[in-house]
């Protein structure tokens, strides 16, 4: 599967930006699907994942701010934005074989399939 994200830019603090992530090559319904974040000097980390059954997954950090959900793409919903939210995102795509439809890996090694970064910036 090849995954295209968009949607970054600068913005406000206290703005919204919505990320895209569409597939080609499979169906969402196989996939557990993730966006991470990538700062510099810091760890490419998950802030929200939807497992193939639709459960989701927040991190801390994003909780009640960020709200991931998908159509015929994936979106990632970025409300009340903060500077530390600056990072560039990148969405991520790993087969879920079997009955596993509230599984949603957690680690970027997990992933297989990876869409190119779009850069978001917060500005204070």
């Amino acid at each position: 599967v090849q995954l295209q994200a968009s949607g970054g830019g600068l913005v406000q603090a206290g703005g919204s930006l919505r990320l895209s992530c569409a597939a080609s090559g499979g169906t969402f319904s196989m996939y557990a699907m993730g966006w991470f974040r990538q700062a510099p000097g810091n760890q490419r980390e998950l802030v929200a994942g939807l497992s193939k059954g639709g459960v989701t997954y927040y991190a801390d950090s994003v909780k009640g701010r960020f709200t991931i959900y998908k159509d015929n793409v994936v979106w990632l919903q970025m409300n009340s934005l903060k500077p530390e939210d600056t990072a560039v995102y990148y969405c991520a795509a790993e087969r879920i074989y079997g009955p596993n439809y509230d599984y949603t890996p957690k680690s970027a090694m997990e992933y297989h399939y990876w869409g190119q970064g779009t850069l978001v910036t917060v500005s204070s």
